[in-house]
């Protein structure tokens, strides 16, 4: 059994990873990211598999990253994660009936989907929990891009869990905390007790993070710039955009239409949230906190602590686990990563 374990994700805007040495006290030794050129992937997707995996190889050799198998971390608004309930039974048993069972709920035929089922509570012989479902396609390239790096993937786990997992390490035991990462094109949504979920939401909003910033600053130069000029700097090289297009982008992201988006925002995840504690019988939430570089993006932090009466609080990975010395993490990159070290938590770390 290795040593340590590495957690992966790839999202529209970088590839990140994090690894972690096994133990009672699981100790953080390396973490990094690389950023993605436009049009290379969407959040847990890969449109360039070339491009993505060289961006994998340059994050092993850059941040020194020792094991080379992974843990995928995936969520998107193309993945399906809703409260289901059905007959208790054997989960290899529940694993071949659940394909028929829940075929009129998927976007997709059975036969195409990546399914599984989060078992929560059970009454009598009824068994609920959650349904997951994934494009199979989608997951496959993921693990084929991999692959083309010289990486194994070991398991695919949902962002979600992994950050019910994180919400158990801060929390008191037997409270009720919720835990939302703002990522830079969705946010998640998770209520949990003593790393059990009771809820997830996966909701789809742009938030102008510092890599969303920094990419539409390279694109709106690049426009200014000859093809020939700018090939050369960029590894690998950014096609260009029309000047109206990337003005366009750069101007959703700034004045007026900036606050909108922010209160747009917190205003679903106040919604959500509030979806559910007013469930009857639904457990009190007693804090919650904030991970992801959305969470940095101006103006989100106090936008959120004044949506809720409830305690809220930034939530970054030297909170979570041990860091090992001398390794500092950029404060992007230690919110960012928490969902990426939420699916390594777990039996063995």
């Amino acid at each position: 059994m290795a040593s340590t374990l590495v957690g992966l994700e790839i999202t529209e805007e970088s590839v990140r990873a994090v690894e972690l040495r096994r133990g009672k006290t699981p100790l953080l030794v390396a973490a990094g990211e690389i950023a993605l050129p436009a049009e290379a992937a969407r959040d847990s997707e890969v449109l360039d598999r070339d491009v993505v995996a060289m961006a994998l190889r340059q994050l092993w050799s850059t941040f020194d990253f020792k094991a080379r198998e992974v843990t995928l971390g995936i969520g998107s608004r193309r993945i399906l994660v809703r409260e289901y309930t059905t007959q208790a039974m054997a989960p290899d048993m529940l694993r071949q009936a659940l394909p028929y069972q829940v075929q009129d709920l998927l976007p997709v035929p059975a036969n195409q989907a990546v399914l599984d089922f989060y078992p929560v509570a059970q009454n009598g012989d009824q068994v609920s929990g959650l349904l997951v479902a994934a494009v199979a396609e989608t997951i496959e390239q993921l693990i084929a891009t991999t692959d083309r790096a010289k990486l194994k993937t070991d398991a695919v786990d949902l962002v979600p869990f992994g950050l019910a997992r994180v919400a158990k390490r801060i929390a008191v035991p037997g409270d009720t905390v919720a835990l939302i990462h703002i990522g830079d094109h969705t946010s998640h949504v998770v209520i949990a007790t003593d790393g059990v979920p009771h809820f997830v939401r996966i909701l789809p909003a742009d938030v102008s993070t510092p890599a969303v910033r920094r990419r539409e600053e390279v694109l709106t130069d690049l426009v200014e710039v000859p093809v020939e000029e700018f090939a050369l700097e960029t590894v690998p090289p950014m096609p260009p955009m029309p000047a109206s297009v990337t003005r366009t982008r750069a101007a959703l992201r700034t004045g007026g239409a900036a606050d909108a988006s922010v209160a747009e925002l917190v205003g679903r995840i106040r919604s959500t949230v509030s979806f559910f504690t007013n469930r009857p019988g639904a457990p009190r939430i007693s804090a919650i906190a904030v991970s992801g570089a959305g969470y940095l993006a101006p103006n989100v932090s106090e936008s959120l602590t004044r949506a809720f009466d409830i305690p809220v609080r930034g939530l970054q990975v030297a909170d979570v686990v041990k860091i090992r010395s001398g390794l500092a993490l950029p404060e992007e990159l230690a919110f960012n990563a928490v969902s990426t070290l939420g699916v390594l938590l777990g039996e063995g770390s």
